[in-house]
């Protein structure tokens, strides 16, 4: 009766808090989504939720299964990657490096957990902002770089980790902050507050700023979020970060975020991989267990769609 499909569906609704964005999880359409659950309801011959209720409101009965997923899907999981030790991928090597300063906050986890899983793997961390990862990856000398902007390599698969929003960080008592969104025009005269790296690598710069052929009054750089977030909070001027970068700060009041243009900023964090490696064991569980802790941790990061771009 009772299906593992049916534990991880319970666990993105739970997790996604909607159905749009279980289905987008679970790559379902909605629909299909709703019909898989009025299935198990029908053969349970109970209701597992609520509809309409946000957050997701659950019945006793799934709450019950709930509990039921929290038991079992990490076990299958633990066995899935026995049986890949078993079939001997159980050693190898993960070199990877990060073009994006606020992806610690799930890269961490999600290295601490590969690290118990697969401690045979040789795993090592680099800081992409001081060289240029994907070439590096693409001689061999790394093995997985996480970067939002995939560019056509031969032997490169882009795999998306998850899509989200960038937004704007100003002060609570800016001009700007009762602006509905923001317009690239009005930050002609802003101090623009940014992580030390190329401004080719930034998002405001290359999908909002310049092509409006708009420039800020200045640019100002910090190594770390709570700092940029304090200059911002003081008036010194504002930053553009990922939804789940800023929401720490946002929502405790320190400052105030707006949307970048009247549809908003939005894009996608992918795991580069040389093709070759795509099939090893530890790649696919180190990319499922990356997708997981970004959901379970992140504040508004969503399922992304597959870039199209790949070898």
């Amino acid at each position: 009766m009772l299906e593992i499909r049916h534990l991880k569906t319970l666990v993105a609704l739970r997790d996604a808090d909607s159905m749009v964005d279980a289905a987008e999880r679970l790559h379902l359409t909605q629909s299909a989504l709703s019909h898989q659950f009025r299935e198990l309801e029908e053969r349970l011959g109970m209701q597992l939720f609520v509809r309409k209720t946000k957050p997701v409101r659950f019945s006793s009965a799934g709450l019950r299964l709930l509990r039921l997923a929290d038991d079992v899907l990490p076990l299958m999981r633990g066995a899935e990657r026995d049986m890949a030790r078993l079939q001997g991928g159980s050693s190898g090597r993960l070199h990877m490096a990060i073009e994006c300063h606020s992806c610690f906050q799930w890269l961490m986890p999600t290295i601490d957990q590969f690290r118990e899983a697969w401690p045979e793997v040789e795993l090592d961390l680099a800081s992409g902002f001081a060289f240029a990862p994907l070439p590096a990856l693409a001689r061999g000398d790394l093995d997985l770089v996480v970067t939002s902007d995939p560019v056509e390599l031969n032997g490169i698969s882009y795999i998306p980790l998850f899509a989200y929003e960038a937004l704007l960080a100003v002060a609570n008592q800016h001009p700007l902050a009762a602006k509905a969104f923001i317009e690239p025009q009005d930050l002609a005269g802003e101090v623009l507050i940014t992580y030390p790296v190329e401004r080719d690598r930034l998002d405001i710069f290359n999908h909002f700023l310049e092509p409006a052929d708009v420039e800020p009054l200045s640019i100002r750089t910090s190594e770390l979020t709570i700092m940029m977030m304090q200059l911002v909070a003081s008036g010194r001027g504002v930053c553009c970060l990922p939804n789940w970068a800023i929401h720490e700060y946002s929502s405790k009041g320190y400052v105030t975020v707006k949307k970048l243009g009247e549809k908003g900023l939005f894009s996608t964090l992918y795991a580069a991989v040389r093709t070759d490696m795509l099939d090893a064991a530890f790649m696919q569980d180190f990319l499922l267990t990356a997708k997981d802790t970004s959901f379970n941790t992140l504040a508004g990061v969503t399922a992304a769609r597959e870039p199209g771009l790949s070898e």
